[in-house]
């Protein structure tokens, strides 16, 4: 199976109903997208699926065929991700940091949906996203100031 993942096409020896966060995990390498709840209930694995939040751990990959997967990897060659990422490092949100891939990818999205979120747009963008620490403020406060850096 081909499937593009942060814009090269890579073949995948994968059957069709494995989910989209085993075949870029454990098959491609790419281990910067985490497994949390496996039921799309905590946000830990969400990965961009043609530019909109998925949770990968419940997405078959025969769903991403001629589609574009983008993972937390490739977010440093992403303007808007590289802007969200240096905002978490300065509001100095992570706390144990493992749900932070896909709260930074949530992040993205949302940014590059509504460049000037709401606390209200946040939240509702957000809510899929669970932090078992806690972070959420912190969170918020780094949308903030990645949506007022790319303003």
């Amino acid at each position: 199976m081909k499937l593009n993942i942060n814009g090269k096409d890579t073949e995948l020896n994968v059957s069709d109903d494995m989910p989209i966060l085993w075949a870029i995990r454990d098959v491609a390498g790419m281990t910067g997208t985490k497994f949390g709840c496996g039921m799309a209930q905590c946000g830990a694995c969400t990965v961009h699926l043609d530019g909109q939040a998925i949770r990968s751990c419940v997405t078959p990959v025969s769903a991403a065929v001629g589609k574009k997967i983008t993972t937390i990897e490739a977010m440093q060659e992403d303007k808007v991700g590289q802007v969200v990422q240096a905002a978490w490092q300065q509001i100095d949100v992570v706390q144990c940091g493992y749900c932070q891939s896909g709260q930074i990818m949530s992040a993205t999205s949302l940014l590059k949906q509504n460049p000037k979120p709401s606390d209200a747009d946040i939240d509702a963008a957000m809510s899929g996203n669970i932090c078992r620490c806690g972070t959420y403020q912190r969170i918020r406060a780094a949308i903030h100031e990645a949506a007022a850096k790319l303003a």
